[in-house]
């Protein structure tokens, strides 16, 4: 599964203009690309801080306060794009970044 195709579909506020997506050429690439967003909101919110440190917790928080997240990951077999909700971003990132801290 590491190497599929993921996009990333947001939505960042309640603002339609506010829709996005992120590409990806693996899911693992596409879970770090998410933690990269995280990081960089809260460097822009403290900018004195150095080492910023989080917990999985603040990142599903961070997750679960955006109007809408969602993953489509090509499935080699069926020659399609299949749908992952919220949920699954927030397993999928748990256990990247359970990998990175090993």
């Amino acid at each position: 599964m590491a190497n599929k195709h993921t996009i990333i579909l947001m939505q960042t506020s309640q603002n339609r203009a506010t829709r996005t997506f992120m590409d990806y050429g693996s899911i693992n690439q596409a879970m770090e690309g998410i933690c990269a967003l995280y990081e960089r909101k809260l460097r822009e919110l403290n900018p004195a801080i150095r080492d910023i440190t989080y917990d999985v917790a603040d990142l599903y928080n961070f997750i679960d306060g955006l109007t809408d997240m969602s993953a489509l990951v090509f499935d080699h077999s069926i020659q399609a794009f299949l749908p992952y909700d919220r949920q699954w971003i927030k397993q999928r990132t748990f256990q990247h970044l359970k990998k990175m801290a090993h």
